[in-house]
């Protein structure tokens, strides 16, 4: 290696570090400013080093385990449910569009790539989702609208079939008797696991951060997931008193905030990890173009 290689290495390895830095600095920046005394955050703001700590925020957040475990279980279950059903229901639609010959599969590719340029609008979707399905003020209203599955991921997962499944593999299947169900679960699903881990980890975030649909459908606060409870924190800082005890104690409504957040991300960084590996691979195949 010459020396202008290890100079380009070298300043590759400091803008790759310094990048690094920059992206995780507003998480410790998160954790600190919930680790931070309620006066001393408000009169000084956040930093890196507060004048003093307490765990009063983080305290609080115990004593209403009650009401922010409900938030938690809402939208872990809304999650996992969401992936599991919009997974199937995008990876079915892929393999469909993907054979070649089926009847209306062009109408089909078609009709997905349309929904990806135009929509409704968000007043036709309200009015069809509420007078017409009537999901206002049901769980359902967190799994369905614009989350459950979108084109996106449907054309990322065709995408990855088309270029990384040989169609030779498929058709000797079908010279062996094996139906197309059979081809698709035991050797489609098998040999996707890239594109459906990035898929589901897409999916799962959009679920586990969406709050819109909550504002939109739900007037029932009690069904409200994590999501919405820190945006109507952030938005209302009165929404706390509600919850608060008969102490009449002082409510940390600023770092408060900051510790839910921290909570509301720990799963995410938990889970990713282990779809980390899949990743790369499955974005960089997904993309290529059928």
């Amino acid at each position: 290696m010459n020396k202008s290689s290890k100079r380009f290495l070298a300043l590759s390895h400091v803008m790759l570090m310094l990048l690094s830095v920059f992206l995780v600095a507003p998480f410790i920046l998160l954790i600190i400013a919930s680790l931070t005394e309620e006066s001393t955050a408000i009169k000084y703001g956040y930093s890196f080093f507060p004048k003093v700590w307490s765990f009063e925020a983080y305290q609080y957040v115990l004593r209403n385990s009650g009401m922010f475990g409900r938030a938690f279980l809402i939208t872990i279950v809304v999650t996992v449910l969401g992936v599991i059903c919009g997974l199937t229901i995008s990876s079915l639609m892929a393999y469909v569009i993907t054979r070649r010959g089926i009847p209306g599969g062009k109408i089909l590719t078609f009709y997905v790539i349309f929904t990806m340029l135009f929509n409704g609008g968000l007043v036709a979707t309200y009015l069809n989702y509420v007078q017409i399905f009537h999901i206002n003020n049901t769980y359902w209203a967190l799994l369905i609208p614009n989350l459950l599955c979108n084109a996106f991921s449907i054309m990322m997962i065709k995408n990855y079939f088309q270029a990384s499944i040989p169609e030779e593999l498929m058709e000797a299947a079908r010279i062996d008797g094996a139906s197309e169900w059979k081809i698709f679960f035991q050797i489609v699903t098998p040999l996707s696991k890239p594109i459906l881990a990035t898929v589901a980890l897409i999916m799962g975030l959009a679920y586990w951060n969406d709050w819109q649909n909550g504002l939109y459908y739900l007037d029932d606060t009690s069904m409200h997931g994590i999501q919405n409870v820190l945006n109507d924190m952030n938005s209302n800082a009165k929404y706390l008193m509600q919850f608060a005890g008969s102490s009449g104690a002082t409510i940390p409504t600023t770092t408060v905030r900051m510790a839910i957040a921290v909570v509301g991300i720990l799963p995410i960084l938990c889970v990713y990890p282990f779809f980390q590996e899949y990743f790369a691979k499955g974005i960089t195949a997904g993309a290529v173009k059928g």
